[in-house]
Order: structure tokens, then C-alpha cells, then sequence
């Protein structure tokens, strides 16, 4: 009879969210394989087993962090309107934050001594490729102003990327509902690159 799998998706998956949330919570000195092993009820062999190494274990929370995110994004679908599109895409942006803070407050850091493999750096890019795609569709219909598309692109990003990180970090004044303001300033922002 074969030994049962103890290291299975189960116990990788639960050892991301973990690592994303303590990198995300407390810094990146706050990630040490024993206590993340401790803390998923584990042991270190197990951190060992899955992912080799605190390097390729980095690596897997970006990873996934970027996976997820992708998949929101990759899911808007795509309408006659491109303006509601790239509207519906920036929308998505911060339902996945929400969805995983611990993962997008990771996506955006840097830990020291680590860089992500390159084809971690490519699933990154690729994240961004619907909003480009979508702006895209706004120029080339003549609905947005004839500017390269990545600056409308990366404007959007910019923006959304500051309301949702003043949200997940608890910087916005007492009293103001988010929600509502961040379609609102997304429905601004693209009526402000609407061709006059």
C-alpha cells in the first residue's frame, strides 16, 4: 500500500496564503520557513518538499498572486463598448485586491535579496495586457484621443492602484465610502481621454 501524500496542493496552497499574508502584514523579515512552517501546522521539510528553498517559495507567492489577478482580469469579458470594458476591467482590479490583499499588496513589493524568475516577470506583464488591449479598442474606434495606448494604459493603472492601496492600507479618511468613488473617478477618467 502506497504512503498517503502529506504534501499535497492542499498544504501548498494554504502555505501561500500564508507566506503572502505574513509578507504583506509584516515585511519580508517577518518570512522565515520555520514559522511559516509553524504557523500552516507543518513542518519544514514540508516548505523543503514543495517549493525547494525560501527563494523558489518567493517566487510561487508572486506567482500566484499574479495568477490570480490575471484570471480576474482575464475573465471581464469583451463587449461591442470598449470605454465600459476598460471601465468593467478597472472594476475587476479592485474586486480581486479585495478578494486577496494579502497577495496584492505582495504583487507590488520589493523583497530584498530576490528578484522573481523571468517567466514570473512575464505572467506580471501579461496582467496588464487586457487593459491595453481594451484602451486599444477605445483609440483605434475613436472614441478615446489618439494617444499611444500603454500612456492612457498606464494612467488608468496609476490610478486605480492609488485609491485601491489607500483602501487595503487604511489611509482614507473617516466616513468616505469607497466604492462609489472609485467607479465614479474610473468613469471620469475615461470620459477625460474621450475624444473632443
Amino acid at each position: 500500500m502506497p504512503r498517503p501524500k502529506t504534501h499535497d496542493d492542499a498544504l501548498r496552497a494554504r502555505l501561500l496564503e500564508r507566506a503572502g499574508e505574513l509578507l504583506s502584514a509584516e515585511g519580508p523579515g517577518a518570512l522565515s520557513l520555520r514559522r511559516l512552517a509553524a504557523d500552516v501546522n507543518t513542518s519544514t521539510t514540508a516548505v523543503y518538499s514543495l517549493f525547494g528553498g525560501k527563494p523558489a517559495l518567493l517566487n510561487s507567492v508572486y506567482e500566484e498572486a499574479f495568477r490570480r489577478f490575471g484570471e480576474r482580469l482575464t475573465a471581464v469579458p469583451q463587449t461591442g463598448d470598449p470605454v465600459e470594458d476598460v471601465v468593467q476591467l478597472g472594476l475587476a482590479y479592485r474586486e480581486s485586491a479585495l478578494a486577496d490583499p494579502q497577495f496584492y499588496l505582495v504583487m507590488f513589493s520589493k523583497v530584498p535579496d530576490f528578484e522573481p524568475s523571468e517567466e514570473t516577470e512575464e505572467a506580471a506583464v501579461q496582467t496588464f495586457q487586457p487593459v491595453v488591449r481594451d484602451v486599444g479598442r477605445a483609440v483605434e474606434s475613436g472614441v478615446f484621443a489618439q494617444e499611444p495606448h500603454e500612456r492612457i494604459a498606464v494612467a488608468m493603472w496609476g490610478m486605480v492602484h492609488g485609491l485601491v492601496s489607500l483602501e487595503l492600507n487604511g489611509n482614507l479618511p473617516p466616513g468616505v465610502e469607497i466604492a462609489p468613488v472609485y467607479e465614479r473617478a474610473l468613469r471620469a477618467f475615461a470620459d477625460g481621454w474621450r475624444r473632443r
